[in-house]
C-alpha cells in the first residue's frame, strides 16, 4: 500500500512524514546523510578526493598546468573548475554539452573559490608576469541523488589539499621553466569552506541535504557556506519560494555546525593517508 501511495502521491507521502518531523529514510529533518571520504584515489592526477554523501558520489581530480599570468593579473595564477553530471550518475541526464544544472553548478564552485579564498591567486604565481599555475578541478558526479553542492564542495577542498605541486625554476639564461617532480610542496589552504543545503516544503518547512526526490517535490532550495571563522562566504537561491530572516538565520547556523564536521572528516582522512605512507 505504502508503495502504492509514494508513486501515485509522492507529495502527499513526504507530507505525511514530515508532520512526524520525520523523513522517509528515516532522517530527522536537520540530519544530513552519512559523509564518507577518500583522498588520492587518482594517481594520474596531483590531487584527487571521492566523497559520498548518502548514495550522491562525486569525484574530484586535479590537475597543474603551468600558463601565461592574464595581462590583468600577471601575479596571480587561476584556478578552473568544471562539474561534469554524464548520463551515467542519473538518467535525468542525457549526453552531450553540459546542461544547464552543471553549468549553474560550476558556476557555484566558481563563486565558491573566489567569495572564500580558500586559495589565494597569488600564491599559484611562479613568475610575475611570465610564469604560473593553472589548477584545472574536473569534478564529476558518478551518482546523483540530490545535494550535488555540498558534495562538490567536499571534494575540491579535500582534493585541494591533497594536491602536491613540483618545484619550479625559471632558467636564467634561457628563460624556460625547468620542473622538478622528485620535489613537491603541498598547495597553502587558507579557508576551509563548507556548504549545507537546504530544501523548503510547502514553503514553511526547512529539510536539510535533500535527495533527489525531496528536491524535485520542494519549493525553494537553498545552499548556504561558511569558513572556520564563521563567515558566511556565499548564499545560493535559485528562485522559488522565499525564506524568514529567522528561516535563514536557522540555516546558516545548520551551515556553521557542518562546517566544523566537514572540517574534522577532511583532516582526519588526510592525517590517516600520511600515517599510511
Amino acid at each position: 500500500m505504502a508503495t502504492g501511495f509514494k508513486i501515485a502521491e509522492p507529495l502527499e507521502y513526504h507530507r505525511s512524514f514530515l508532520k512526524e518531523n520525520c523523513r522517509p529514510d528515516g532522517r530527522e529533518l536537520s540530519e544530513f546523510r552519512t559523509t564518507t571520504l577518500n583522498v588520492g584515489s587518482i594517481s594520474t592526477a596531483d590531487g584527487s578526493a571521492l566523497v559520498k554523501i548518502g548514495n550522491t558520489t562525486i569525484i574530484c581530480g586535479i590537475k597543474a598546468e603551468l600558463a601565461n599570468p592574464t595581462a590583468e593579473a600577471p601575479g596571480k595564477g587561476y584556478i578552473v573548475p568544471n562539474v561534469d553530471l554524464p548520463p551515467l550518475c542519473s538518467s535525468r541526464f542525457r549526453p552531450g554539452p553540459p546542461g544547464e544544472q552543471a553549468q549553474a553548478a560550476s558556476q557555484f564552485i566558481a563563486d565558491v573559490i573566489e567569495s572564500s579564498e580558500v586559495i589565494k591567486a597569488e600564491d599559484l604565481c611562479v613568475d610575475r608576469g611570465k610564469l604560473c599555475w593553472v589548477l584545472y578541478c574536473d569534478i564529476m558526479c558518478l551518482d546523483y541523488d540530490g545535494n550535488i553542492l555540498d558534495a562538490c564542495i567536499i571534494a575540491l577542498l579535500a582534493a585541494l589539499k591533497n594536491t602536491q605541486l613540483p618545484e619550479v625554476t625559471v632558467n636564467k639564461e634561457t628563460c624556460s621553466p625547468e620542473v622538478n617532480l622528485e620535489k613537491r610542496q603541498r598547495l597553502h589552504i587558507h579557508k576551509h569552506p563548507a556548504s549545507a543545503s537546504f530544501c523548503v516544503f510547502d514553503d514553511s518547512i526547512l529539510i536539510v541535504d535533500p535527495t533527489a526526490e525531496e528536491e524535485s517535490l520542494s519549493t525553494a532550495h537553498l545552499t548556504v557556506v561558511t569558513d572556520e571563522g564563521g563567515r558566511l562566504c556565499s548564499v545560493h537561491k535559485p528562485g522559488g519560494t522565499s525564506l524568514s530572516g529567522e528561516k535563514l538565520q536557522e540555516c546558516i547556523n545548520r551551515a556553521t555546525a557542518r562546517q566544523r564536521e566537514i572540517h574534522k572528516l577532511i583532516d582526519k582522512v588526510l592525517d590517516s593517508v600520511k600515517t599510511m605512507k
